[in-house]
C-alpha cells in the first residue's frame, strides 16, 4: 500500500501543479510561494532545528505556547513552521513574541509527493518533528522515518469513519505509519483507542492543546467602534462557517425578521476569501464598512473573530450545520456568548459532551431547528445567562491546571528527541 501510494503520488504530480494555480487564483494559495509547495525555499539555519507541522489556524493558535516553551528551553533552537493555508500564513505575525519570530521561519508545507518531501527534507535537514491532530502523510513520514528524523504527533485525531477507513483498506499501512511515530499524544481517550486499534502502540496520556488556548484577542477601539455601529440590535453570529452554511443562516435569520425586525445577522467564513461571494449588498469587514442598518454585515477578514464573539447576542458555531465535524466551541464559551452548536459537532465531541451536560449549549437536530433555538435565547434572558454560565464552568474545568501544563509537557518531550546537546 506504501508503495501504491508513493507510486500514485509520482503519477498525480503534474496535475498538482496546475492544481495549485488554480487555487492561487482563487486567493487560496500565494502565487509568489507555489514553489514551496514542491519543497524548494529551504534556508536552514546553523544549529538545531525542529519541524512543526500545522494544517491551519486554529492548530498553529494550539501550538503557540508550545513552541514558546520550545525557544525558552532550548536557546539555540529554531523552528520552522509549515501550514497549509494563506490565512494561517498572513496571521502568524501579529501571533508571535519578538522571542519567538527571531527563532521561527514560516514555509508553505510540501504536497505529499516523495521527490517534493525529498527535496524539503534534504533542504531543511531537521533535527525532529512536531505534527499536530490529523496530519499523516503515508510519503512525508516514510521520509521522515528513513532519515531517522523522530516525530512526535499531539492533538492526535481519529475519526470514527478514518479509523474504520483505514481498517477496511489499508491496516498495514496505517500501522507502519503510527510505529513510525516517536509518541502520540492523542487528543482524546477515544482517539487513543482508535490510534491502539489501528497499531499504535507508543501511546501518552490524552490531552488537547485547544483547551489550554487563551481567549481569541480584540482591539479595543475596533470593538468600540463596532458596537457604536450596531447599538442595541441583537446579533446573530454565525461562526467559522463552511460552504452551504451561510444559505442556512440567512434563511433562518429571514424567518425571524417578522419577530426580530432590528435583527443584524454576522456572517463570519472559515476562510475569509469566501466573504465576498457570501452576501454581495452587505457591507463587508474586509472593505472597513462597518455595520449599516441592513440585516446583514459580513465579517471577512482574519483574526478577528474575537470582537464578533463579544458583540454577539448568539453563536452559531460554524461547521456543524453541514457535516463538516465543527470548529471549537470553546473560543465562544470563553468570550461569553451563548452558544448553538448543529448535528455535525465530530471533531469536538468531548466538549460538546461536557457544555450539553453543564447547559452550556444548545444543541440542533438539524437547520431547520435553528431559526426556534435563536429566538428562544433572544427573547429569554434566564436562559442565555444559563447558557453563558454553563459554558464557562465547561471552558474554565477544560482549561484547568492540566490543560495549562499540557504546552510544556508536550515541549518537554519534542526537546527530549533532540540529539545531544541540542538544548543548549
Amino acid at each position: 500500500m506504501l508503495r501504491f501510494w508513493s507510486v500514485l503520488a509520482r503519477l498525480a504530480a503534474p496535475l498538482l501543479r496546475p492544481h495549485l494555480r488554480r487555487r492561487a487564483r482563487r486567493g487560496k494559495e500565494e502565487e509568489a510561494r507555489l514553489p514551496e509547495r514542491e519543497g524548494h525555499g529551504a534556508a536552514r539555519p546553523e544549529g538545531p532545528l525542529i519541524w512543526v507541522h500545522a494544517a491551519s489556524v486554529g492548530e498553529v493558535r494550539a501550538l503557540l505556547p508550545v513552541l514558546e516553551a520550545l525557544v525558552a528551553g532550548a536557546p539555540r533552537l529554531h523552528v520552522l513552521l509549515t501550514t497549509g493555508t494563506v490565512t494561517s500564513a498572513r496571521q502568524l505575525p501579529d501571533w508571535l513574541s519578538p522571542a519567538l519570530a527571531a527563532r521561527l521561519t514560516h514555509r508553505y508545507a510540501p504536497l505529499d509527493v516523495p521527490g517534493w518531501v525529498a527535496r524539503f527534507l534534504d533542504g531543511w535537514r531537521p533535527d525532529a518533528a512536531l505534527r499536530i491532530e490529523s496530519e499523516i502523510w503515508p510519503n512525508t513520514l516514510e521520509a521522515l522515518r528513513v532519515r531517522g528524523v523522530p516525530v512526535l504527533l499531539v492533538n492526535g485525531r481519529m475519526s470514527a469513519r478514518s479509523a474504520a477507513m483505514w481498517r477496511r483498506f489499508a491496516p498495514g499501512l496505517a500501522r507502519r505509519m503510527l510505529e513510525g511515530f516517536r509518541g502520540i499524544i492523542p487528543r482524546s481517550a477515544e482517539d487513543a483507542a482508535r490510534f491502539s486499534a489501528l497499531g499504535a502502540t507508543r501511546l501518552g496520556p490524552p490531552g488537547d492543546l485547544k483547551f489550554a488556548a487563551e481567549p481569541l484577542p480584540a482591539d479595543p477601539a475596533k470593538l468600540e467602534a463596532l458596537r457604536e455601529a450596531i447599538g442595541a440590535r441583537p446579533v446573530l453570529l454565525a461562526a467559522s462557517t463552511h460552504p452551504g452554511e451561510e444559505a442556512l443562516v440567512l434563511e433562518a435569520a429571514a424567518g425571524l425578521r417578522g419577530r426580530f425586525p432590528d435583527l443584524l445577522t454576522i456572517l463570519a467564513p472559515r476562510h475569509p476569501e469566501r466573504g465576498a461571494a457570501l452576501a454581495p449588498e452587505a457591507p463587508h469587514r474586509a472593505t472597513g464598512a462597518l455595520p449599516d442598518g441592513g440585516p446583514a454585515y459580513v465579517a471577512d477578514t482574519m483574526g478577528e473573530l474575537g470582537l464578533f464573539y463579544r458583540l454577539a447576542s448568539v453563536a452559531l458555531v460554524g461547521g456543524s450545520l453541514v457535516p463538516h465535524g465543527g470548529q471549537n466551541p470553546l473560543e465562544a464559551a470563553r468570550l461569553g456568548c451563548p452558544i448553538i452548536l448543529g448535528p455535525h459537532m465530530a471533531n469536538f465531541m468531548e466538549a460538546v459532551t461536557a457544555l450539553e451536560a453543564e447547559g452550556g449549549a444548545l444543541r440542533l437536530p438539524d437547520a431547520a431547528a435553528l431559526a426556534p433555538a435563536v429566538a428562544d435565547v433572544l427573547t429569554n434572558p434566564e436562559l442565555s445567562r444559563s447558557l453563558v454560565a454553563g459554558a464557562a464552568r465547561v471552558a474554565a474545568r477544560m482549561g484547568g491546571a492540566s490543560a495549562a501544563r499540557l504546552p510544556e509537557r508536550v515541549a518537554e518531550a519534542v526537546l527530549a528527541l533532540l540529539p545531544e546537546g541540542g538544548r543548549g
